[in-house]
């Protein structure tokens, strides 16, 4: 289904990201017809997505908020590259409202969602009223609170546990369960200071505690004209501290009806702020309730887009490209074909019987695994040397096969294959969980990993 029409408006993309991302995003525009460049810190200056783009410029040293963090820096660097076009990626400026009017006002076309949108889902206050205006079911929660007091007095109204989150951001940072109203102003106070070091903002809120919920997301893309379409859904819910690990394509064992209703909320949300890329509704399902409701719209590609590629055929980032170059969506939603099923783990460089200490250091043997129905996407290669400076993601493990059980098994094989000498990885613990029995009949929640037995911190 995936298009090699060369977008009319964009001829040559720098790639504003680092990592099997930039690699992603570098190949995607090989599959496009376009030049790509990349801008890297001097960690990144010989890395597989510098060697591979047609060009490479520094912009910056290892740390993120001299380099991949600047604003300045990427878009004087699209233009030392004869750029027409930025693709931010996933994290560092990816949900930039003022890379994106940067663009505009340098005549650059950002590969993402308009700033408009990034402003409006950046909050997840806005967020909820725009999902609110769309019909979307929301949880129980409040407006963005002034302090501790109000949100002991919103969480009195509420009823206990309530969660304390960030208005923006995200990845679980800032984010604290109080299950009393005694533990309300030490948690305030922490999630305040975590949310300003990690996003600069302080502004918190409260919503309604769910013990066991699923995570499912819906992969939308949008052409800007109120035409939206939904690429089946996720599941993301076996999680460690908010992060994800294993996420599959389509979500398993949700009744159909519900299903259903998450993914036209999906539409009907994006549909009414005439939303113009590719993007990722998130939702929660409470598993006692068995009902749902809005959590975030992430308006860029998700790290797990993959396994909705391998599930539907489609190039997501090549679609990025298309729909930023101003093309409409090629396709019809009855078009979309969603066969088979995906399963992804991510590998991390990080020990998990250290308390999951991060593993940075030389890779002195690489064996990524290979065969059908397996997907690795990495920016690893023997001798790479992965840096103390940025998220420990090294690789990305898939497997696609007719069915769930079938998926998972193969990934099982992959991993047993997958050889990664010289540092600490998260694989092993990847293929316990893939091992269990609840994992296989679908009884897994966000907070399913902490019941198992840890490893040491």
């Amino acid at each position: 289904m995936s298009s090699t029409a060369a977008p009319p408006r964009v001829s040559r993309v720098l790639i504003a990201n680092r990592g099997e991302i930039a690699l992603r995003v570098v190949r995607a525009c090989r599959t496009v017809g376009v030049g790509a460049v990349v801008a890297t810190s001097t960690a990144d200056l010989d890395s597989l997505a510098a060697r591979s783009a047609d060009r490479a410029l520094c912009i910056g040293p290892p740390s993120a908020a001299a380099s991949y963090l600047k604003v300045a820096a990427v878009v004087t660097a699209a233009q030392m590259g004869g750029c027409d076009a930025i693709h931010p990626g996933y994290g560092f400026l990816a949900e930039s409202p003022e890379l994106a009017d940067a663009c505009v006002e340098e005549g650059l076309t950002f590969v993402g969602p308009s700033a408009r949108l990034l402003r409006l889902f950046g909050s997840k206050v806005s967020a909820r009223e725009a999902a609110r205006a769309a019909g979307v079911p929301l949880s129980a929660g409040t407006e963005e609170l002034a302090d501790a007091q109000a949100a002991r007095a919103a969480a009195d109204e509420l009823g206990y546990p309530v969660l304390i989150k960030p208005v923006r951001g995200g990845g679980g940072k800032g984010m604290r369960v109080v299950s009393a109203a005694e533990e309300m102003e030490a948690a305030f106070a922490l999630a305040r200071q975590e949310a300003i070091a990690a996003f600069g903002d302080s502004a918190l809120y409260l919503e309604r505690w769910v013990a066991r919920a699923r995570h499912v997301e819906v992969q939308v893309a949008g052409d800007g004209t109120g035409t939206v379409l939904h690429f089946g859904d996720r599941d993301c819910s076996v999680q460690r501290r908010q992060q994800k690990l294993v996420e599959e394509a389509p979500a398993p064992a949700l009744p159909a009806a519900l299903q259903d209703a998450i993914r036209e909320s999906a539409v009907a949300l994006c549909s009414s702020v005439r939303y113009n890329s590719v993007g990722t509704v998130e939702f929660l399902v409470d598993v006692d309730r068995g009902d749902y409701f809005f959590l975030e719209v992430n308006p860029r590609i998700q790290v797990e887009h993959g396994v909705t590629e391998l599930v539907t055929g489609i190039d997501l980032v090549a679609l990025q490209l298309r729909l930023a170059a101003g093309e409409p969506l090629p396709w019809t939603q009855d078009e979309v074909r969603i066969e088979g099923a995906a399963i992804e783990c991510r590998v991390n460089a990080e020990d998990p019987d250290l308390g999951f200490r991060p593993s940075p250091g030389r890779i002195t043997g690489w064996h990524p695994p290979t065969g059908a129905g397996v997907r690795v996407d990495s920016h690893c290669e023997q001798g790479y040397l992965v840096p103390p400076f940025y998220d420990s993601l090294i690789a990305k493990v898939m497997a696609v096969a007719a069915d769930r059980e079938a998926a998972i098994t193969r990934l099982e094989g992959a991993l047993a294959e997958f050889r990664c000498e010289g540092i600490a990885t998260t694989t092993t613990l990847v293929g316990r969980i893939l091992a269990e029995p609840d994992f296989h009949a679908v009884r897994h929640h966000t907070k399913w990993l902490d019941t198992l037995p840890q490893p040491k911190e």
